[in-house]
């Protein structure tokens, strides 16, 4: 009688994680996102416009990779730094040029920071906003054409 009812329970618990794994299976089918996709550093968007992608760098030094000059459009310019959750450290992403001074929020290891902003044609500079970590070298330039 033992086994039987050990055998339904197992069963029971088969037939259970069957119909969890099918509907896993129907979301897992649904095909990326372009931001999850795209490869490029920058990557225009009709909608929103130019889009920089920046992480911090995940061993918690104070720069943003890549390293070197980024390039954007004039327009609508978006820079979104991922802060991964290796870092340690609260960073952010802020702009400055050409009479503009925005920071996007600063945030914790593994959260994404944002601003978006308009800009001309010419060089800015983005930036942590975190005390200190700009002047320690986390900032780049940004050439807009």
């Amino acid at each position: 009688m033992r086994k039987w009812m050990v055998l339904a329970v197992v069963s029971g618990v088969a037939l259970i994680a069957t119909g969890c794994g099918s509907s896993k299976k129907s979301s897992a089918s649904k095909a990326p996102s372009p931001s999850t996709s795209t490869p490029s550093q920058t990557a225009p968007s009709k909608a929103s416009g130019t889009q920089v992608k920046l992480k911090a760098d995940p061993d918690g030094s104070l720069y943003f990779e890549p390293k070197g000059k980024q390039k954007a459009k004039a327009g609508s310019v978006t820079l979104v730094m991922t802060n991964p959750g290796s870092t340690g450290k609260r960073h952010g992403i802020g702009i400055q040029g050409n009479g503009l001074d925005k920071d996007g929020p600063i945030v914790a290891p593994g959260s994404t920071s944002t601003v978006t902003v308009s800009l001309k044609p010419g060089k800015y500079t983005f930036y942590c906003p975190v005390p200190g970590h700009r002047q320690a070298g986390m900032q780049g330039t940004l050439v807009v054409q």
